[in-house]
């Protein structure tokens, strides 16, 4: 059969979009749990401490067009938002999160067409977190579709805080107050303060131990 590839082409419903960006978040999870499977068997260290998916919902999909001026279609959403699957990687350590994105990146099925480094340049509310925007091929009856998944990278602390800094959104729409502001920032530093701290402690631990293994030998 010949398969043709395509790029979102002719999804024509809302329950297409559902089936395909479901599908592609299954590969992804499938590969990042694979890439946590082998680094345990060579490394004996999971880099992944867990994994969150999830697909937007239309009436967010919606929202974001109007936002961006676009007309709520089918093909609209393919195209221009990037986020419609979302998968979010938690990992322990800052030094994960670009072991685990040099890992995605290598993957050949998967391309990568946007990065967000928001761990070397956090936003100004003290967000966090590294973003990649690739692409997954899903393999239909009768095609191939380039599928977009939206991959957060980050720690538990960087984790922590952007939930609650997303509830705080949600609750006051984007307005909360200076002083609420102002805390949440200060928490992003103390966040970050905890990530390099705990992640200096464990590469001394990690020495250590080679230390003791080779006392022991």
């Amino acid at each position: 059969m010949d398969l043709r590839q395509a790029s979102g082409e002719g999804i024509d419903s809302w329950q297409e979009v559902t089936l395909v960006y479901n599908a592609a978040l299954r590969q992804i999870e499938t590969k990042m749990e694979i890439l946590n499977d082998e680094f345990q068997h060579v490394h004996q260290y999971n880099p992944i401490e867990h994994i969150k998916a999830r697909i937007k919902t239309p009436e967010s999909i919606v929202k974001k067009l109007k936002r961006h001026g676009y007309e709520s279609t089918i093909e609209n959403m393919v195209k221009h938002i990037n986020d419609i699957a979302g998968i979010r990687i938690i990992c322990s350590f800052t030094s994960d999160i670009y072991r685990i994105a040099d890992m995605i990146s290598e993957q050949k099925d998967i391309r990568v067409i946007a990065v967000k480094d928001y761990i070397t340049y956090p936003k100004a509310s003290g967000y966090k977190s590294y973003h990649m925007i690739v692409t997954v091929p899903v393999y239909l009856s009768d095609r191939i579709v380039d599928t977009k998944v939206e991959m957060q990278i980050r720690t538990v602390a960087m984790d922590f805080w952007a939930s609650l800094e997303h509830k705080i959104h949600y609750k006051f729409e984007g307005d909360a107050p200076e002083h609420i502001r102002s805390e949440l920032v200060e928490c992003a530093r103390l966040v970050s303060d905890l990530d390099a701290r705990m992640l200096s402690l464990n590469e001394e631990i990690l020495v250590l131990g080679g230390v003791e293994q080779n006392a022991a030998i």
